[in-house]
């Protein structure tokens, strides 16, 4: 017998107990950032809260703007997710994870019946397997075989708490950042009370922001789910809640490494369940639809049951209630089984007053709804993905206070808020183009470079609507002029002239143009500005900053309206403002602003003639302990000293040194050759348990010591470390062709008696190809080549990866001679 949802609710206005334990409360950003402060109206609030809750997943709403969260994808819930863990979370969800927006869907079941109940459900849940998709490593992607297995905890902490997870979740209070200089609106905050901070509006800005909170992870996830997790989340969860940073396959694997740091402990902790069987899990699927969980959750196959009364027609009066204001005692009594609420299949949250109060509110606008404004609906949107958390609209949200140390440029450079934190979405309707708001919004337009925080990626379904509701929302707050006569002048070879020359006056001291810029410049490139914003904004922004943008460090070079450089012809405001932009708009085939041309002039760029280049620098792929060697034969390679490993290489020309000679921070150096080739991740040389042991994925997890390098007569370096007892001498140079030759000697230093067995890895990829007997190529096209007779070594594959692998003796030197080409 299937049961039926009872369609009733009430939003009682019990506060709930001071001593109560605030983890059952649902978490939803928004509302405890500024519904819980009266920054938002209490129907808004109440409206998110509804949104977020899932409310119209059983309870229709006419109103599209009501549509649900629903909760994640559960194909394939067997394969992502442990299944104590599971078990947990249906008998007690907000136990297995604080804030959760889970509501407890066993409140109404019978005491006696909830464990045999959680446990019937884990079992079909776990059933759902689903296996993990193919990841194709690309030469600027590495994926080496279980990359999963191999992440770098501290990596994995770096990128928490750069690219923009610390945002919304909490950072570790044992992270060090770098000290930055506080900013105006920082010092005014420390300076006011509370009583000052709300007559000038910045109670928000200065109020610790709520972090959202993580399940157990360890208990959860595996190393494998969660990075695969983190690659994709819209797999998972088609809401967008939580975005896609467009990580490296190694970098997700970092992270989860992270994440999962305590997952030893975790798995001390877990517990025996019942056996699964085909009836114990035929059980659970029949719960899983009487329980009305696909109304939430989709799982392929499970349809969508018929839906309870209507939202607009529920008694907001009822006693019987889907979330209710009450002690946490009484919830936890409930939950521990004390006690067994008299419903039919109904879920069961617990709200505070505040949360309760505002439902009640936005339940009664259903009725009597009023006139929502495109600025409106675009804040809701905003809310319900949480864009405030970083950025500021309207003077609502921005990157919290206590966050914004987190939140840094490459190399530490000061370029002030402005530079560091993500822009500001006041007149992004009016400022920006819709096509570039899209660009942006996909993942396809990136103008800052230098910020280490990462925009991230939403699902389409989500970012599609947003940029023409940026432009309706803003052309009904501020009318722009017509675009079409703000710079009417004709775009004259004059024009393009007098505006280069303004360029001169002010803008190099700030900004990039064509990827060049003056010593220590580090700021938006302006190529393709006119592309990005909208003429009307960029007219009036030149003309006056602080009138579109609050507290820029962007001068104003009209004050009162005035040009101060007469010289550009007779001082006309228009006429040089129509300037700037025509060459701006012609910038891709004009010549660079004079002052950039004279200091391009000063070539800083290293080319190897008659002898190597060996520079030691900081570069994206490699690192902070990059050492970059150039050779005469065009041929360049770059070796990763921290984690020692041949890291990347490339052809024709070699680097430019004046970042690393002459700029302290200066954004890290790229190859300026073509033809570039990644290498697969990890040391050459490491000794395992056995031939079916991972690969190390850093030096420290490999027992390797880096220590240094000796030039030969020719200037060829060699590399030295130490492996395990052993030391490794590792010497690179061009190959009489246009590839690599790589000799790697071998000797034992010490009477070394263990188990393990030393290995050469020579190759690695998603998929090796042999080519001949000594030779192997990857899907990225790298090609390698032992040139030792009877050095075939084993090639291991499995999980889509595949290494192969030379058995070093140790009982004598060797040397072993590799070769690189590409395809």
């Amino acid at each position: 017998m299937r049961l039926l949802i009872v369609s009733c609710l009430c939003f009682a206005a019990t506060p709930v107990l001071a001593d109560d334990n605030q983890s059952s409360i649902p978490f939803v950003s928004g509302f405890d950032r500024f519904g819980r402060h009266a920054d938002i109206d209490e129907s808004t609030a109440g409206r998110l809260l509804i949104t977020e809750l899932s409310c119209t997943a059983c309870h229709k709403a006419d109103d599209a703007t009501l549509s649900p969260k629903r909760g994640p994808v559960l194909d394939g819930a067997g394969s992502r997710l442990q299944a104590e863990w599971i078990r947990l979370f249906l008998l007690s969800p907000a136990t297995a994870k604080q804030g959760t927006t889970m509501p407890d869907m066993l409140a109404t079941v019978p005491a006696e019946n909830r464990e045999s109940t959680a446990d019937a459900i884990t079992a079909f849940l776990v059933s759902l397997e689903r296996p993990f998709p193919e990841i194709k490593a690309t030469g600027l992607n590495p994926v080496p075989m279980e990359f999963w297995n191999r992440g770098n905890v501290e990596n994995g902490r770096r990128l928490f708490h750069q690219i923009g997870c610390v945002a919304c979740h909490e950072p570790d209070s044992e992270y060090e950042v770098t000290a930055v200089k506080s900013s105006p609106l920082d010092d005014l905050l420390e300076q006011l009370d509370a009583d000052e901070l709300r007559e000038m509006g910045l109670s928000s800005a200065a109020r610790k922001v709520n972090s959202v909170p993580h399940s157990n992870l360890p208990a959860k996830y595996t190393h494998q789910s969660l990075t695969y997790f983190l690659l994709n989340p819209e797999h998972t969860l088609s809401n967008g809640r939580m975005p896609n940073f467009s990580l490296l396959a190694v970098d997700a694997a970092d992270i989860a490494a992270w994440l999962l740091r305590d997952a030893a402990q975790s798995a001390a902790n877990q517990i025996e369940l019942p056996k699964s069987n085909a009836a114990l899990i035929a059980k659970g699927r029949q719960l899983f639809s009487d329980l009305h969980c696909a109304s939430c959750h989709e799982i392929q196959g499970a349809g969508v049951t018929a839906l309870a009364k209507p939202l607009a027609e529920l008694d907001p009066a009822s006693k019987q209630a889907c979330w209710t204001v009450r002690p946490v005692s009484e919830i936890v009594k409930s939950r521990t089984g004390l006690e067994s609420r008299p419903a039919a299949v109904q879920p069961s949250w617990a709200l505070d007053s505040v949360q309760a109060a505002a439902l009640n509110i936005a339940m009664a606008s259903l009725t009597n709804p009023v006139a929502t404004t495109s600025r409106d609906e675009l804040s809701f949107r905003l809310l319900q993905q949480n864009c405030y958390a970083c950025h500021e609209r309207n003077r609502l949200g921005g990157i919290g206070q206590s966050r914004k140390p987190y939140f840094e440029t490459a190399g530490h450079i000061d370029i002030g808020d402005e530079g560091r934190l993500p822009p500001t979405l006041t007149h992004a309707g009016n400022r920006l183009n819709p096509s570039w708001l899209n660009n942006v919004l996909t993942g396809k337009g990136s103008v800052r470079p230098f910020m280490t925080i990462r925009m991230p990626v939403f699902p389409s379904d989500v970012t599609k609507p947003l940029p023409a509701m940026f432009v309706e929302a803003d052309a009904a707050a501020t009318k722009p002029p017509d675009a079409a006569n703000v710079f009417a002048r004709a775009d004259t070879k004059t024009l393009v002239e007098a505006g280069r020359q303004l360029m001169d006056a002010g803008c190099v001291q700030c900004h990039v143009f064509k990827g060049e810029a003056l010593p220590g410049v580090v700021g938006i490139d302006l190529e393709g500005v006119t592309n990005r914003v909208q003429p009307a904004w960029l007219h009036d922004f030149l003309k006056d900053p602080g009138s579109l943008k609050e507290r820029t460090r962007m001068p104003t070079f009209f004050p009162n309206g005035q040009s101060q450089n007469s010289d550009v012809p007779n001082g006309d405001v228009e006429f040089q403002l129509a300037a700037m932009y025509a060459y701006l708009k012609e910038i891709s085939n004009q010549p660079l602003p004079e002052k950039i041309q004279q200091a391009r002039d000063q070539n800083y760029e290293l080319t190897p003639t008659d002898r190597p280049i060996l520079l030691r620098t900081f570069m994206p792929i490699t690192g902070t302990h990059a050492i970059a060697v150039g050779f005469p034969q065009h041929v360049h390679f770059a070796f990763d000293a921290e984690n020692i490993a041949l890291s990347q290489a490339w052809q024709g020309r070699f680097l430019d040194a004046e970042g690393t000679w002459f700029i302290r921070f200066a954004p890290p150096a790229d190859p300026l050759g073509d033809r570039r080739i990644t290498f697969p991740r990890g040391i050459a040389v490491a000794a395992l348990d056995d031939k079916t042991s991972p690969w190390p994925t850093d030096a420290t997890s490999a027992g390797a010591k880096f220590r240094g390098y000796r030039l030969d007569n020719d200037g060829v370096p060699t590399f030295l470390y130490s492996v395990y007892g052993f030391d490794v001498e590792d010497r690179i140079e061009p190959d009489s062709g246009s590839g690599l030759r790589r000799t790697i000697a071998i000797q034992s230093t010490t009477d070394l008696k263990t188990t393990k067995q030393l290995w050469l890895r020579a190759h690695a990829g998603t998929s090796l190809t042999q080519k001949s007997k000594q030779t192997y190529v990857n899907e990225t096209g790298l090609v390698v080549t032992v040139e030792q007779p009877n050095s075939t070594g084993e090639l291991r594959t499995g999980n889509e990866q595949a290494e192969w692998i030379i058995a070093v003796p140790v009982e004598k030197h060797i040397s072993t001679e590799l070769k690189y080409q590409s395809e």
